[in-house]
C-alpha cells in the first residue's frame, strides 16, 4: 500500500470520537456540510480532502496544522517520519519536475488555463481553481500542475511538460526548463554525482528571487 495511505489509515485509527469531531469542525471551510455529515472517521474526512486536492503525499500540510490543533505530539511524529522518508527516496525525476513546475509558475502567466487544457484538465476542474484561488495567480497555475501530476501519474514527466509548453507556443518558458535541467546535470558531473542546487531562472528573466513556494 501507499506509504502515505498508511500514514492516514494510521491518524485515523488514532484519533478518538472527539478528536475527530474537532476536526471536522476545523474543516467547515474547506468540506461541504453535507459532506462533512457523511464522514463517520478520520479516514472519510482525509479521503475527501484528497479528491477535493486540499491533500496529498507532496503536501501535508494540513494534516500537519490539524494534528497541531489536537496538540497530538505522537500523531505528528508519525508524520514527521512519513516527511523525511518520502524527502530520502524522492527522486532525481521528481526533483526536475519540481524545479519545472517553478518555472512554470514563474513564468506562464494568465496562460496557464492553455496549458492545463493541453495537459488535458478538465473546464471542470480549471473552473473549480479560479474559484479555489480567485485572487492568485500563482497558485492558480500551481494548483493545475498538482491536478495534472495527480491524475496522470503514468506521464508526469519534464519532458512531457515541454512538449504541451511548445504546443500552446510557450515556447521561452519550455527553453527554460531544459536550460534549467541541462545546468542542474553539468553541475552534477561536475560534484561528482552529489546533491545539485536549482539554477535560478529569474536571473534570465527579472530581477526578483525564484520562487519557493512548495509544489
Amino acid at each position: 500500500m501507499d506509504p502515505f495511505l498508511v500514514l492516514l489509515h494510521s491518524v485515523s485509527a488514532g484519533l478518538s470520537n472527539s478528536e475527530l469531531t474537532e476536526l471536522k469542525f476545523l474543516c467547515q471551510g474547506r468540506v461541504g456540510k453535507r459532506k462533512l455529515e457523511r464522514v463517520q472517521c478520520g479516514l472519510d474526512l482525509f479521503t475527501v480532502l484528497l479528491e477535493q486536492n486540499e491533500l496529498d503525499r507532496e503536501r501535508t500540510g494540513l494534516l500537519r496544522e490539524l494534528l497541531a490543533s489536537l496538540r497530538r505530539q505522537d500523531l505528528l511524529a508519525r508524520l514527521d517520519r512519513f516527511e523525511a522518508g518520502a524527502a530520502a527516496e524522492a527522486s532525481a525525476e521528481e526533483r526536475e519536475l519540481r524545479a519545472a513546475f517553478d518555472i512554470i509558475c514563474e513564468h506562464v502567466g494568465k496562460d496557464w488555463r492553455r496549458l492545463a487544457r493541453q495537459l488535458h484538465v478538465s473546464d471542470a476542474k480549471i473552473d473549480a481553481i479560479e474559484e479555489k484561488y480567485p485572487r492568485n495567480l500563482t497558485e492558480q497555475v500551481r494548483e493545475s500542475l498538482r491536478v495534472w501530476k495527480n491524475s496522470h501519474k503514468e506521464d508526469t514527466s519534464v519532458s512531457h511538460l515541454v512538449r504541451a509548453l511548445r504546443a500552446c507556443q510557450l515556447n521561452l518558458v519550455a527553453d527554460f526548463i531544459e536550460d534549467e535541467q541541462q545546468a542542474r546535470r553539468l553541475d552534477s558531473e561536475s560534484s561528482g554525482g552529489g546533491s545539485t542546487s536549482t539554477v535560478s531562472l529569474m536571473s534570465q528573466d527579472s530581477d526578483g528571487p525564484s520562487s519557493g513556494v512548495p509544489w
